[in-house]
C-alpha cells in the first residue's frame, strides 16, 4: 500500500472518530505532500496556526494511524504549506462525498449526479450480525436491492457508534454496484443545513433542490443535529415528501426514534416514521467479541491474543466505534514500541478506557463464581486446606481478584483466609503459567471472566 492509499484510510478513521465539526475545522484541510522516503509521511496545512493546533492535538494519533497502515513509517511531519501550494491545492473533500475522499462526479443527466466513494471497510460482508442489529441489517440489504424499493424511507436509529454509518455505506456500495448508472448522495445533516443556508444566501435554492432530489439514493446521517432549525426542517420535509411520492430510496440515521427526536416538527417526525424504523441495540458481549475478531482480520501482521480480545470486549461496552478504536490504539502502540500484546500491556496502554466502563466486581462474587464452577464450598477457598482440588480453584480465584478488582495484594490475601501477599503473587504467576500450557485451566478462566464481567 502506498502513502496515498494509506492517507485515504487514515482520513476516514479520523472523520469517524473526531466527529464532523472538528474534522471539518481542523483535519479536513490537511493534504498529503508526496515524498520518496517510505519512513516519513509529510502532511501540510494552509496556516501556521492550524499546523500548531494539529501538532499539539493529533501528532501522536496521526503517527499511530499511519503505522497501523504502513508499519515502515517512523515519522509524520506536519508542515505549513507554501503560499503557492495553498493556491494550487484542490479542495480536500466534496461537501456531499462520503468519507474518506472527495467524490468524483459521474456523467449523468441529473444535476450534479453524485458517485460518492464509500468507505471500502463498510460493506454488508464486513458487518457482524446478531439479534441486536439483525432487523436493521436485513432492512438495509433490502433497500439496496435493485428494482422498486419495498419501503422508503429507511430510518436507522441507535446510540452513537453502534453501526448506523457502516450500514449506510454498505447500502451505497451494494446499490451502486447493482445499478452502475444510478446516482447517490451521502451527507451528515449538518452539511445539509450548511448547504441549504448557503443556497438561500446565494439565492440558488433551485440548484440545491435539483441536486438532492435528482439522485436515486439520498442518505442523511445524524438527523438530530437539525433539531430546532425551522427553515432547514421545512426544506428537509419537502425533500422527504418528494422522495416518498416518487418512490425513491431515502435513508435517514439518528440517535433516537422519529417520535423521540426533540425539536423536530411533528409532521416531519410522522413522515420519517411512515417508512421502516429499525433500531440497533447496544452490542452484547458475544457481538463485541466477534467484531474484534473481524477487525483483527483487517490488520495484517497484528498479533493480539484471544484473552486480550476477551478483555476488550468485556470492558468496553458503550460503543462499537470506541471498541474498534481501542484495538487500533493497542496494535499501534505495540508496533511503535516493538512490544508483545499481553493483558498487562493492554491495561497499561488503554488505562481509563478499560476501567471507565468496568463493572465493580467484588471478591465475594469471584469466590462464589469459582466455588460454583469447580463444585467446591466457598468456605474451602478461605480455609487452610491444601488439597489440589481446593488449592487450584483458590489460586484461580486469587488470579481473578487481581485481574478484575482494584484491591491490593494484601487486601486480596486477607479475603482468602488472611494469607500473605506473597501467596497471592505466587497464585497469580502460577495461573498465568498454566493458562499457557493447560487448555482446561485457560478455558475455565475465560468462562469465569465472561460470567463475572457480563
Amino acid at each position: 500500500m502506498d502513502q496515498a492509499k494509506a492517507w485515504t484510510r487514515v482520513r476516514g478513521n479520523l472523520r469517524l472518530s473526531a466527529g464532523q465539526r472538528l474534522f471539518d475545522q481542523w483535519l479536513k484541510p490537511i493534504v498529503l505532500i508526496e515524498g520518496s522516503d517510505p519512513e516519513t509521511v509529510r502532511l501540510g496545512l494552509p496556516s501556521p496556526f492550524m499546523t500548531n493546533w494539529v501538532k499539539g492535538h493529533y501528532a501522536e494519533r496521526l503517527l499511530m494511524e499511519f503505522r497501523s497502515q504502513l508499519p515502515d513509517v517512523r515519522t509524520v511531519s506536519i508542515e505549513t504549506l507554501a503560499r503557492e501550494s495553498r493556491e494550487l491545492a484542490p479542495e480536500a473533500e466534496s461537501p456531499a462525498a462520503a468519507v474518506p475522499a472527495a467524490a468524483p462526479v459521474a456523467a449523468s443527466p441529473a444535476a450534479s449526479a453524485e458517485r460518492p466513494r464509500f468507505d471500502s471497510r463498510f460493506t454488508f460482508e464486513r458487518f457482524v450480525v446478531d439479534t441486536s442489529n439483525r432487523v436493521a441489517f436485513n432492512a438495509a440489504r433490502a433497500l439496496a436491492e435493485p428494482g422498486k424499493p419495498r419501503f422508503s424511507p429507511l430510518y436507522l436509529h441507535s446510540s452513537t457508534g453502534q453501526g448506523k454509518t457502516h450500514l449506510m455505506h454498505a447500502i451505497g456500495h451494494a446499490f451502486l454496484e447493482a445499478c452502475p448508472d444510478a446516482t447517490a448522495i451521502y451527507m451528515p445533516a449538518e452539511r445539509f443545513m450548511f448547504e441549504f443556508v448557503r443556497a438561500v444566501r446565494e439565492k440558488d435554492t433551485f440548484a440545491f433542490k435539483a441536486r438532492l432530489r435528482g439522485v436515486d439514493l439520498l442518505m442523511i446521517d445524524d438527523l438530530q443535529f437539525i433539531a430546532g432549525k425551522e427553515s432547514t426542517q421545512e426544506e428537509f420535509f419537502h425533500t422527504v415528501d418528494e422522495f416518498m411520492r416518487e418512490g425513491k430510496r431515502l435513508v435517514i440515521a439518528a440517535d433516537r426514534s422519529p417520535l423521540a427526536l426533540e425539536g423536530i416538527e411533528a409532521r416531519l417526525a410522522s413522515r420519517l416514521g411512515a417508512g421502516l424504523a429499525a433500531d440497533i441495540k447496544p452490542a452484547e458481549l458475544g457481538l463485541r467479541r466477534a467484531i474484534l475478531g473481524r477487525k483483527l482480520e483487517d490488520m495484517p501482521g497484528a498479533q493480539v491474543p484471544a484473552e486480550v480480545l476477551d478483555l476488550l470486549a468485556a470492558r468496553i461496552s458503550s460503543s462499537v466505534r470506541e471498541l474498534e478504536g481501542a484495538l487500533n490504539r493497542l496494535v499501534a502502540y505495540a508496533q511503535l514500541n516493538d512490544e508483545t500484546v499481553t493483558i498487562a500491556f493492554a491495561e497499561s496502554v488503554l488505562g481509563e478506557a478499560l476501567r471507565g466502563s468496568q463493572r465493580r466486581i467484588t471478591i465475594d462474587e469471584i469466590q462464589k463464581a469459582v466455588s460454583s464452577h469447580f463444585d467446591v464450598k466457598q468456605l474451602d477457598l478461605v480455609s487452610q486446606r491444601r488439597a489440589v482440588a481446593i488449592a487450584r480453584p483458590r489460586q484461580i480465584a486469587m488470579y481473578l481478584a487481581k485481574r478484575l478488582t482494584t484491591r491490593s495484594l494484601p487486601e486480596i490475601g486477607r479475603k482468602f483466609g488472611n494469607r500473605d501477599h506473597s501467596t497471592v503473587i505466587h497464585a497469580v504467576r502460577r495461573i498465568e503459567e498454566l493458562r499457557g500450557t493447560d487448555s482446561e485451566i485457560d478455558t475455565a478462566v475465560r468462562n469465569l471472566m465472561r460470567q463475572l464481567e457480563a
